[in-house]
């Protein structure tokens, strides 16, 4: 497989991890730099994991997959992304904000934001391409691409304040929505 082909998909695959990262980088609690670089590094490990995992699993079960992977990303994503849109909405003294701390969040987040990484996996293994080159390089993409997403929505989030919050919730879910339309 070609490589200029391998980092189209991974920069593809890391978009979603950059909007994720954007939209926490966005919220009224200021997710730090260590939180970010946890929150990459999880995506990172997550996105090579996952196309790891489809190649592996290859041809076999893409049917199966295929079937409701599109769902759990939708439901994953909306859960998180209407929470963000509710906090932004709260009065002040109300607020707890969305806690990017959270392994709990972490893992959702890193879930649902590499489902796609798992179809691609196995579209990987179908093509018979190789397997560590993609997985690494789809990984530090994902990493990469999520650090400047959080950095990028920590000014953002600064100069916007709740509003900067809703519409991180909105890109969430605008996500969801996206994988959902695509497989439907």
């Amino acid at each position: 497989m070609e490589l200029s082909l391998i980092i189209i998909t991974a920069v593809g695959l890391a978009m979603d991890c950059f909007a994720v990262s954007l939209s926490a980088g966005t919220c009224r609690v200021k997710v730090k730099t260590p939180i970010l670089l946890k929150m990459a590094l999880m995506f990172g490990i997550f996105q090579a994991g996952m196309t790891l995992i489809g190649w592996l699993v290859g041809s076999a079960f893409a049917g199966i997959i295929e079937a409701f992977a599109h769902w759990i990303a939708f439901s994953l994503l909306l859960a998180v992304g209407g929470k963000m849109i509710a906090e932004a909405l709260k009065k002040e003294e109300d607020k707890t904000g969305l806690n990017y701390c959270s392994v709990r969040i972490l893992l959702l987040l890193s879930v649902a934001t590499s489902i796609d990484a798992l179809a691609v996996g196995v579209s990987f293994s179908i093509l018979k391409a190789g397997l560590a080159l993609p997985v690494i390089i789809i990984g530090l993409a994902s990493f990469i691409f999520s650090i400047a997403g959080g950095l990028i929505g920590r000014k953002t989030g600064e100069m916007l304040g709740n509003k900067a919050e809703i519409f991180g919730g909105i890109i969430l879910i605008g996500i969801g929505i996206k994988i959902l339309i695509e497989h439907l």
